[in-house]
């Protein structure tokens, strides 16, 4: 038993239009199986002979663009599959750390959140263009310099894992989800009703403003209740565009009144603050370090989590195989 076969036809139905899947499936697991048996007349082992029969084959979105009579013709055949693979890593992993970096260092330095955010866009865009730019320029000069190869040399090892959408492979992530939630739920009571910290009296001190309970506490713990059904919803019905929507809506319910309390000076009780020495500007917002880092840290992780979900629905989305084969048989 191996998935190498079909992580070689996953790789490359995935890169055509979903009309063409159903034809060019087949045609390419027929195409596998004879050269696995031309070797195997040869003397190859199966595990041996289905390798081969890859390597011979190549890269398997080259071969699924030959099928499907798509030029790569950006940069030209020889060059393309590298070219965009490298882009698609430098934008994913460059623009999203200059973002933050750029985000971070002027809401710290500034305490303007608008101001803020408006240089990181500009700075995410301007950082783009130049990765854009330059790497195009790179393997151009590559294509008019009429290098022999690229130096990578492609091998069935590179081939992507294929997606496993089964509610096994997702209890895990629904359990951990699931246990957060709870404890963040009883955090919120917990403090109120049995704080560590004690007034004059032995009276527990909440940490957060009781005032709060008569909406913003409750507005948080049935978010945390809509968390965990949204948690539900996706361990049964997987990841998708409808499921990444919501939560996008749910992060905003929870970031956007965090910010505006914290800021506000309206979350933290202010006898919990002077009962441990606190600065007042704490409670109050006026401490522009500590706001702006509880801030940034909110709505950074509130941000991640929304490209997150927006990713996960994006590779749910992609196609799925079949079930693996007994070669040789």
């Amino acid at each position: 038993m191996t998935t190498l076969t079909d992580r070689y036809v996953w790789a490359a139905v995935r890169t055509v239009p979903e009309p063409q899947r159903s034809d060019l499936e087949p045609e390419i697991r027929e195409l596998i199986e004879e050269t696995v048996q031309a070797r195997r007349v040869s003397g190859e082992e199966p595990v041996a002979a289905e390798r081969a029969a890859l390597v011979q084959l190549g890269d398997p979105e080259r071969l699924a663009a030959d099928y499907a009579d798509r030029p790569l013709t950006l940069i030209g055949p020889r060059y393309y599959l590298e070219w965009l693979r490298l882009l698609k890593t430098l934008l994913a992993v460059v623009v999203p750390i200059v973002t933050v970096v750029v985000f971070l260092a002027q809401f710290l330095s500034r305490g303007d959140p608008g101001a803020a955010i408006g240089s990181a866009v500009a700075t995410a865009l301007g950082v783009t263009v130049h990765l854009g730019f330059w790497t195009t320029l790179v393997f151009v000069l590559l294509e008019r310099a009429g290098t022999a190869d690229t130096g990578i040399q492609w091998s069935p090892e590179g081939l992507p894992a294929l997606p496993d959408h089964s509610r096994h492979a997702r209890l895990p992530e629904f359990v951990a989800s699931l246990v957060f939630l709870a404890a963040l739920a009883a955090a919120i009571v917990w403090q109120h009703v049995s704080s560590v910290v004690r007034g004059p009296d032995g009276r527990a001190i909440a940490l957060l403003d009781p005032a709060l309970w008569a909406f913003w506490l409750p507005w948080f713990l049935v978010l945390l209740l809509a968390e965990a059904a949204f948690a539900a919803w996706v361990y049964l019905r997987d990841w998708s565009w409808a499921a990444a929507a919501m939560n996008l809506v749910l992060n905003l319910a929870f970031a956007v009144p965090a910010v505006l309390l914290w800021s506000g000076g309206r979350l933290l009780n202010p006898d919990f603050v002077a009962a441990v020495g606190w600065d007042p500007a704490v409670a109050t917002g006026g401490g522009w370090t500590v706001a702006s880092i509880v801030t940034g840290a909110v709505v950074l992780v509130a941000a991640w989590d929304v490209v997150d979900g927006f990713l996960r629905a994006r590779r749910a989305s992609l196609p799925a195989t079949r079930q693996p084969v007994l070669m040789g048989h």
